[in-house]
């Protein structure tokens, strides 16, 4: 719950953020010289490009949601096994040895968006956040029954 008050937060700046530079760029427009104008529609592209990259990161955050309820709803999520630091941190070799029973399960079914997910979660605890996301993206595109990118 406190990563989603977190995210709408964050979410919520970003808007009014998006808003604000949106209104600049349109006063900028709306001096009227050759100058100001092109300053102003560079500044609104900005806020277009950061609306658009919101929407997306939601989009993804959103399935990814529904995945793990659906995940849930079967009793198939992945057991946390992970061994911790007295921090809470995860244990390293821990995490490798979680990825690599993930990995081999995603290998025997390449075809099956539970294992994608499962091994994104295993790239997620292994801090490889680029993998993770795009292992999630696999699974979800599977999920939706689209030929997921290698």
């Amino acid at each position: 719950m406190r990563a989603k008050i977190t995210y709408l937060v964050t979410a919520a700046v970003l808007v009014f953020y998006f808003v604000l530079v949106g209104s600049r760029g349109v006063m900028l427009m709306q001096s009227g010289t050759v100058l100001t104008v092109t300053f102003g529609i560079a500044v609104l592209i900005l806020p277009v490009i950061g609306l658009w990259f919101l929407w997306k990161n939601t989009q993804f955050v959103r399935k990814a949601n529904q995945l793990a309820a659906e995940l849930d709803a079967e009793g198939g999520l992945p057991v946390d096994e992970l061994r911790r630091t007295p921090g809470g941190r995860i244990d390293r070799d821990s995490a490798d040895e979680v990825f690599a029973k993930r990995k081999a399960e995603t290998e025997a079914s390449p075809d099956d968006w539970r294992c994608w997910f499962r091994l994104a979660v295993a790239y997620h605890d292994a801090r490889d956040t680029p993998r993770a996301r795009k292992a999630m993206q696999r699974a979800i595109a599977l999920h939706a029954g689209r030929p997921a990118q290698a």
